[in-house]
């Protein structure tokens, strides 16, 4: 199906409150189209729609469709992969034959009306390196269209809808889904095991990483991290120009002369294959945080965009929300949430915390899914045991069952077995007043985890 943006329709979303699916509901908004759709819960995302104008159903049923298919007025039907084919809209929607589409699909033909279109992919790092690549474009008067796949406070949102040709999208490989995507431009940040819910192995989502590349046109740039394995393999078939980042003169953009300020900010002096250098200081801390700015960068540099204004860009970003986040102190405990929930991403933030002063280190993680949690369940134990003390909620079980008898007291063992302090909670209260009773002053408390942990320190900045 080929949707024509310039001709109002009606679109219902199901799963409208999700952070990407809200993304293009907004963006319709804007277009004159007639928006609606249904979500679990309410939501600070679906309060905004409304506001905006968007009809939403709080709770997913088939009567939220309706049972006569002569009172349907919807032209599209759009779902997220979190929407299972059980899903009783889902079923509704099949039933009456009204036209269907993914949140990738429909992404896809959006940025088909761009002729600059960007899309930002890897295992990590993805709202980081948008929300990164976003300010560089918006600095440089570029007037982007974004979808950020968090929130990114200069814009207040995750959604920036301009009037230029660059569209700019975070690109997710779950379920393939950025297979359904027409970029002109891809950056490849790391390959690594994740949603193995999905894929079955490292190699076939290597491969569907190739598959990725090779969407490019001929005039397309593929920008992509020499540090990951093989990487050549991934690139052999590319049609378009292929060019690679890195920590060293090995690739063709990259890092030198890295060192830490005092204020915990990273100075480096950014390395471009022309030989123009650009000396860049970034407030959000981590190595991994330098390669993520050095593909911005390498971005940047390719769109012939000035790099002392990017870099001022860089300098100017503190973060997106949920990305080491600094919520707050509580008699002299520094509070912060981060979204890792993949043993590379909390070793990279725990290691990045580490260099923040502080007396303990305090973790309050919540593994995401079942599936995860047991694929990777010695790899969690040694990334968490870089702090000192961890807690554990339960399993955040998202879009799963729990059908695997994998459970938090597990991981648990798992971290104690290592010789650290780990204590597992089965509600936020508990673990709240369990906080409050241990903490010191000086101490540094994270939240960590892509579901609703969140609201632990939040609670405690509250009380």
């Amino acid at each position: 199906m080929e949707i024509d943006f310039n001709k109002s329709q009606h679109v219902y979303f199901i799963g409208i409150g999700g952070i990407s699916m809200s993304g293009l509901a907004e963006i319709l908004l804007t277009r004159g189209f007639k928006v609606s759709g249904s979500d679990r819960s309410p939501s600070e995302l679906t309060d905004m729609l409304e506001a905006e104008g968007a009809n939403i159903n709080i709770g997913q049923r088939a009567s939220n469709i309706t049972d006569d298919i002569d009172l349907v007025d919807i032209d599209l039907v759009v779902y997220t992969a979190a929407i299972h084919q059980d899903n009783p809209e889902y079923v509704k929607c099949k039933e009456l034959n009204l036209p269907m589409m993914s949140r990738a699909e429909f992404l896809g033909q959006l940025m088909k009306n761009y002729e600059s279109s960007i899309a930002i992919s890897g295992t990590h790092g993805k709202t980081t390196t948008s929300s990164m690549a976003g300010e560089i474009l918006m600095a440089s008067s570029l007037d982007p269209t974004l979808s950020i796949g968090g929130i990114l406070p200069s814009i207040n949102g995750n959604i920036r809808i301009g009037n230029s040709e660059y569209f700019l999208t975070e690109a997710c490989e779950y379920t393939n889904s950025f297979l359904s995507f027409f970029p002109k431009y891809e950056i490849i940040l790391n390959i690594e095991e994740d949603h193995l819910d999905f894929f079955k192995d490292l190699n076939e989502i290597r491969t569907s990483f190739k598959r990725f590349g090779e969407l490019l046109p001929e005039d397309g740039v593929l920008i992509i991290n020499s540090d990951i394995k093989d990487h050549k393999e991934i690139t052999k078939d590319i049609s378009a120009k292929v060019v690679t980042f890195g920590k060293d003169e090995r690739s063709d953009y990259y890092f030198t002369d890295l060192h830490t300020t005092k204020e915990g900010y990273s100075v480096f002096t950014f390395n471009t294959p022309s030989g123009k250098k650009q000396e860049v200081t970034l407030k959000v801390p981590g190595v991994h945080n330098v390669l993520n700015a050095v593909a911005a960068l390498a971005l940047a540099d390719i769109l012939n965009l000035d790099l002392t204004l990017s870099s001022k860009a860089l300098f100017a970003f503190e973060g997106a929300k949920r990305r080491f986040e600094y919520k707050g102190n509580l008699k002299g405990i520094n509070i912060f949430d981060d979204y890792a929930h993949h043993p590379t991403e909390i070793k990279a933030t725990l290691q990045a915390a580490s260099t923040y002063p502080h007396k303990n280190m305090w973790v309050v993680f919540q593994p995401h899914t079942y599936s995860r949690t047991k694929a990777f369940m010695d790899e969690f134990a040694e990334a968490l045991s870089l702090a000192d003390n961890i807690v554990l909620t339960d399993i955040y079980a998202a879009r799963e069952n729990d059908t695997l008898g994998i459970s938090s007291e597990d991981l648990m063992n798992k971290i104690l077995e290592k010789g650290k302090k780990c204590y597992h909670f089965r509600t936020f209260s508990d673990i709240e007043n369990f906080l409050l009773q241990n903490c010191i002053p000086d101490d540094m408390l994270i939240t960590m985890g892509a579901g609703d942990v969140l609201k632990i320190g939040e609670s405690l900045l509250g009380s």
